[in-house]
């Protein structure tokens, strides 16, 4: 049996199919993109009004703090509580490593690190300027088995909402990553203030590649399933001038501790770590 079956959206039904088993959304206007250079620069300047090279400082500074995340839960083998580093012989996947900043900045801390990217462009900086392996190739088109068990880290910033296919990316992200290893995550939220208090705004923005929109709720329902513990979740920004609801009319400090303790935001990101055998 299919862990995925989608039915109607009961509220949405023109623009939802609900799956019976996790909650996660289909988005079912969604359609297919080319992603190459001119797709990740644009779509980058359109959203942050600057271009992706020109915002690497705060890249590199939001790639560190990501790290010392992490650092609160990687695994340590037996025989290796005396390392220096967090990351010291641990190996670590990005699926979606654009030009690497991520990458380079996990190769610093200690990490043993592989990208995969499909900018011809931002493989060629990651390759060339910073030194990083990185291949040019969607993660559908590495088998399950090539990296069996073979990462302590996998992380997909942004990434796994624009895959069609949702069977094959979530059996790859379980299938290669070591029982203990973290699964770090940043997705677009259906449980933030846009879809919960203005649905009609989150409709006429919704990016018209991503196939699937993705909550705590349904994320925790899903990992649970695949065998996996959610360790962290926050959201990563706090807009509460977008809530209309009564969320919205929360002194700041109290919107961002009700949005810090039930990862209530647009966009949230998450560390989930695999359950050993």
């Amino acid at each position: 049996m299919s862990l995925f079956e989608f039915i109607p959206h009961r509220k949405f039904p023109e623009f939802y199919e609900i799956c019976r088993h996790t909650n996660v959304l289909r988005y079912l206007p969604a359609k297919h993109r080319e992603y190459g250079d001119s797709y990740f620069m644009e779509e980058y300047m359109s959203q942050y009004n600057k271009s992706y090279y020109e915002d690497e400082t705060n890249l590199r500074a939001m790639a560190k703090r990501r790290l010392r995340n992490l650092s609160k839960w990687v695994p340590i083998q037996s025989g290796d509580k005396n390392r220096k580093e967090p990351f010291q012989n641990q190996s670590l996947l990005e699926i979606g490593s654009a030009a690497g900043f991520f990458l380079d900045e996990a190769r610093n801390s200690g990490y043993q690190t592989k990208g995969l990217e499909l900018s011809p462009k931002e493989v060629e900086y990651s390759k060339t300027k910073l030194g990083l392996t990185v291949e040019r190739c969607s993660v559908l088109a590495v088998e399950e088995a090539e990296w069996k068990e073979s990462f302590d880290t996998i992380a997909a910033f942004f990434v796994i909402e624009h895959i069609e296919d949702i069977e094959g990316i979530w059996k790859r992200l379980t299938t290669w990553l070591l029982p203990g290893g973290c699964l770090y995550l940043a997705v677009p939220s259906s449980f933030g203030p846009s879809f919960q208090t203005n649905p009609n705004e989150w409709f006429r923005t919704h990016p018209s590649d991503h196939f699937f929109d993705y909550s705590v709720h349904s994320l925790k329902k899903l990992l649970s399933i695949l065998g996996f513990d959610v360790n962290y979740v926050r959201p990563m920004s706090y807009h509460s001038y977008r809530d209309l609801g009564l969320r919205g009319k929360l002194p700041e400090w109290l919107y961002r501790l009700y949005a810090n303790q039930f990862a209530y935001g647009d966009t949230i990101e998450l560390i989930a770590r695999k359950r050993k055998h």
